[in-house]
C-alpha cells in the first residue's frame, strides 16, 4: 500500500476547504432569523477545538511561535470584519443576530485569501502542518468573533440598573 501522493491530497484538502466554507454559509442561512443565546454563541468554539487533537499526529505538529502567530492573524486580522458586521436585533423578547449581506462576500473573502496564502505556505512545509496553521487562523478568528458577540449579547441581556440604585448621582 502506497502513501497518497501530494496533489491528490491537495486537492481534496481544496475542495474540503469550499465544502466546509459553504456549509457554513448554508447554516448561516438556515440560523438566520432564530433567537441567539449564549449557548449558541459558545458551541461553534468549544465544537470547533477538538479539533486540537490532530496535534496527536507527530506530522500535523508546528513549532509554537508559528501556532501563536496563525492565531494572533486570525485573532487581529480574519476576525476584525466578522465582528464588525455582525450586529443583534430585538424582535419581541428575542435577541436575533441582523444579517449582513457582507457575511457571504466576507466569507468568499476569507476563503480567498487562505486559498492564496495555502498556495505560498505549502511551499514550505508539509501539507499537514500547512493544515494545522489554517486550524490555528481559523480557531483564532473564530474565537475572537465569539468571544466579541458573547460580550454584546451579555450587555443587552442585562437588566438595566437605575443609576440611583447603581450607586449613581441621584
Amino acid at each position: 500500500m502506497g502513501s497518497i501522493s501530494p496533489s491528490i491530497l491537495q486537492i481534496g484538502g481544496t475542495v474540503g476547504m469550499v465544502a466546509i466554507a459553504l456549509l457554513a454559509m448554508l447554516i448561516r442561512f438556515k440560523t438566520r432569523n432564530r433567537p441567539i443565546n449564549a449557548k449558541r454563541i459558545i458551541i461553534p468554539p468549544l465544537g470547533m477545538s477538538t479539533g486540537f487533537f490532530m496535534f496527536v499526529v507527530p506530522e500535523v505538529r508546528i513549532p509554537l511561535l508559528w501556532a501563536l502567530a496563525a492565531f494572533l492573524v486570525g485573532w487581529f486580522i480574519f476576525s476584525y470584519p466578522l465582528i464588525k458586521t455582525t450586529k443583534f436585533e430585538t424582535v419581541g423578547n428575542e435577541i436575533v443576530v441582523q444579517q449582513s449581506r457582507m457575511f457571504f462576500f466576507i466569507l468568499l473573502g476569507l476563503l480567498a485569501v487562505r486559498f492564496l496564502l495555502h498556495q505560498v505556505i505549502e511551499h514550505y512545509i508539509t501539507i499537514p502542518q500547512t493544515a494545522a496553521l489554517f486550524f490555528i487562523l481559523a480557531f483564532g478568528t473564530l474565537l475572537h468573533w465569539r468571544v466579541n458577540m458573547l460580550s454584546r449579547y451579555k450587555r443587552l441581556v442585562q437588566p438595566q440598573i437605575p443609576l440611583e440604585e447603581a450607586g449613581g448621582p441621584s
